[in-house]
């Protein structure tokens, strides 16, 4: 029924977007393209956004029977860490997310998944960035060889879904899609169940 009330969001759109005027484009990389916006504030004054256009990525919670997740490490430049992570790589044009999700677990960690389910989406950067993550949940899963890229270079980590949640925690998983991925797979799970796996 209709009660002619406005949605909060729509209100709160309405008081606080920001109206592009100009945008200009000041670098444009193999993955990232940076702009320059001037835009309009909620008051009429101006100012100026930097931000990153992005593609958008998938990330996959793969989980096996006995409660196992596979993970990765991976060494990431930018923090010169090696990271835990979550398979994940970015959308191809025009490839749905669920495609790109397959792609990447069977890429990065040699595992085909016959029952994929989509557990929502993120945005991991809303500050700079406009790249939405799309997580999903794996099982039914065959072990196969990697299809790695030639200029990546990771490891695959199996662990308890237990033990991930507990490594988040303790701060030993910070890698953010990660941490965002696990909790929204142990979300669906515990609303799903396709088989039990203990969080604990």
């Amino acid at each position: 029924m209709n009660t002619g009330k406005t949605h909060p969001t729509t209100d709160a759109y309405e008081k606080l977007a920001e109206k592009k005027i100009s945008s200009q484009q000041v670098f444009n990389g193999r993955l990232l393209q940076v702009y320059v916006d001037e835009v309009q504030l909620p008051d009429n004054t101006t100012s100026t956004r930097d931000w990153i256009k992005h593609p958008g990525a998938s990330a996959v919670v793969p989980v096996f029977e006995d409660g196992t997740i596979m993970l990765l490490k991976q060494f990431r430049y930018p923090p010169r860490k090696v990271f835990i992570e979550v398979p994940a790589g970015k959308l191809d044009e025009g490839e749905p997310p669920v495609e790109t999700a397959k792609r990447e677990l069977l890429e990065e960690t040699g595992i085909r998944c016959s029952s994929i389910s989509d557990a929502g989406s993120f945005y991991p950067a809303i500050g700079y960035a406009d790249e939405e993550i799309f997580v999903f949940v794996a099982w039914n899963l065959t072990l196969e060889n990697k299809k790695e890229d030639d200029d990546e270079f990771v490891l695959n980590h199996r662990i308890s879904f237990a033990k991930a949640l507990e490594m988040i925690a303790t701060g030993e998983i910070t890698d953010a899609k990660t941490i965002c991925s696990i909790l929204k797979a142990k979300i669906w799970w515990e609303q799903n169940q396709p088989f039990p796996v203990s969080f604990s």
